[in-house]
């Protein structure tokens, strides 16, 4: 019988090994009857109790305005996590265990006699860690951040500096504008210091997003071509086969802009491009973030114009499945000039990028959904085979494939067997699944997991929000009191506008569809 890999390799490295254990604490989700916390939260801790990555002792509470008990509340949560869990079924002997740790608090986070009755069921645990240190979830709208946050520092449940320790964990989106980022940030800390908090996109979360500075920091074959003497341009597609459905309210407000390119895509941006930190310390990492971000050219109204695209989709079919356009969706205004598609041209002046484009997008209704990073190499000299074959040489590709089939592509030529000399591009692909096998933990576990230990690396730093939105700002600004033009709306079920394919060409560049890997 063969051992698995991670007995006979001598060379494994098991970085976690060095992280601090898990001290006992209390988490307290704010928002507690809300979708994110029967969807994604608990599962997520329930499997992190299951895979004995919890902490020895620890509690969660939910607090939120409905009336229930401990007991009515647990038995919500254990038909949530048998529809939601990524392991079915539920083994009913983990669940018990973990269900003994679940509590409920009804109270209206304005009230600070709501508040006062946390104090005093935190207090009731017993352990004075239970007590003090302290994971706030709120999974609430951002505009009630500022009043949790308060609340809780009034009823000396938060404080900047001890006894134990103390997080507050914010979701997305940290402000719609510059302005409205920097009072929230302003908001959350007055009574937190900004290490203890956590803002939360969990598309960090995900394991292949992780790998890019494992990829690019373990493999100096890869490092060394890095950089504007071997990279020609770079493509970042973000594509999503699903329209905006009934959340039509909320993109009249967000847009493809803020919804995607604020967050997710500047996050993935800085990861492949940054330089490398001075160590694996969260500081460090979210200090080359930040410098690359603000390495990033900024955008004049004319620049916008030249190098910015929006689209938007009206009425086609996606797998064969007919979907209505943007405008007739429900609360969408009919006259709309709402984005559901942007694509940009990116330039970076540092050292390493200059004169690279870096071309993203994003989009809803597109034929399908995926994320990939396509590192396209210069070609080869005009001599020899690029001389003979002209554009048919193929130039070499590197594709990071973050979702879904999570893997890495190496493109490069090869001789065609048989008497003839032709050549043809051929792939080289590594999947997790075939590789690892098929677990991969939720995002929401990872980084839970990163809060309740105090590991900072994962999450958004206040300058790192505030300069992604200088960047996103910039070309808003660009687009005020412009309408779409007929080129920029799209068919739902195509690739895009067709001035996306322009903003390409006018550099000699093409999109390149994401890899169907199977």
């Amino acid at each position: 019988m063969s051992l698995p890999d991670s007995q006979i390799d001598p060379t494994i490295c098991r970085l976690s090994e060095s992280r601090k254990p898990a001290e006992p604490c209390t988490i307290v989700i704010f928002g507690a009857s809300g979708d994110l916390t029967a969807r994604k939260l608990i599962p997520a801790l329930y499997h992190l109790f299951k895979e004995k990555q919890m902490p020895p002792s620890f509690r969660v509470v939910g607090f939120a305005r409905r009336e229930k008990t401990d007991d009515s509340w647990r038995t919500e949560l254990r038909a949530a996590l048998d529809q939601f869990s990524r392991t079915k079924p539920v083994e009913d002997a983990v669940w018990n265990e973990f269900a003994k740790n679940i509590f409920y608090c009804m109270g209206d986070m304005t009230d600070t006699a709501a508040y006062t009755k946390l104090e005093q069921l935190l207090t009731s645990f017993g352990q004075t860690a239970l007590r003090e240190n302290l994971l706030f979830y709120l999974a609430t709208s951002p505009s009630q951040f500022g009043e949790v946050v308060e609340q809780l520092h009034s009823s000396q449940l938060l404080h900047k500096d001890g006894p134990g320790w103390q997080r507050v964990v914010v979701e997305k989106p940290f402000g719609h504008d510059l302005e409205s980022a920097m009072a929230l940030n302003t908001e959350l800390t007055r009574f937190a210091r900004e290490r203890q908090v956590f803002r939360i996109d969990h598309y960090l979360g995900k394991e292949t997003v992780q790998n890019i500075l494992m990829f690019r920091f373990s493999n100096s074959i890869f490092e060394r071509l890095w950089n504007r003497d071997s990279v020609d341009h770079v493509q970042i597609t973000v594509s999503e086969k699903i329209g905006v459905g009934g959340r039509g309210g909320y993109y009249e407000e967000a847009g493809a802009m803020r919804d995607m390119v604020q967050n997710h895509i500047l996050q993935v941006l800085s990861l492949v491009t940054m330089e490398p930190p001075v160590s694996l310390e969260a500081e460090a990492v979210r200090d080359e973030k930040v410098k690359l971000l603000k390495s990033i050219r900024a955008m004049s109204p004319d620049d916008v114009a030249k190098q910015v695209v929006r689209g938007q989709y009206f009425a086609g079919a996606v797998g064969g499945e007919a979907r209505p356009g943007y405008r007739q969706e429900a609360k969408v205004r009919p006259d709309s000039n709402v984005e559901t598609y942007v694509a940009m041209k990116l330039l970076i002046d540092n050292w390493r990028w200059s004169g690279v484009p870096f071309y993203v997008r994003t989009g809803k209704n597109l034929p399908m959904s995926a994320s990939e990073v396509r590192i396209q190499f210069r070609p080869t000299p005009n001599v020899l085979f690029a001389a003979q074959c002209g554009q048919k040489l193929g130039a070499n590709a590197l594709t990071l494939r973050l979702q879904p089939n999570e893997g890495i592509s190496l493109r490069f030529n090869g001789k065609v067997p048989g008497t003839s000399l032709a050549v043809r591009p051929v792939r080289m692909h590594f999947s997790y699944d075939s590789e690892f096998g098929a677990y991969t933990p939720e995002a929401y576990e990872r980084l839970l997991l990163e809060a309740i230990v105090g590991d900072a690396t994962l999450f958004i730093r206040r300058d790192e929000v505030e300069t992604a939105w200088q960047i996103v700002d910039s070309i808003r600004k660009g687009w005020e009191g412009k309408a779409l033009s007929n080129r920029e709306f799209y068919s739902a079920g195509t690739w895009g506008p067709v001035a996306s394919d322009d903003l390409l060409a006018l550099s000699g560049h093409a999109w390149h569809e994401p890899l169907m890997v199977t």
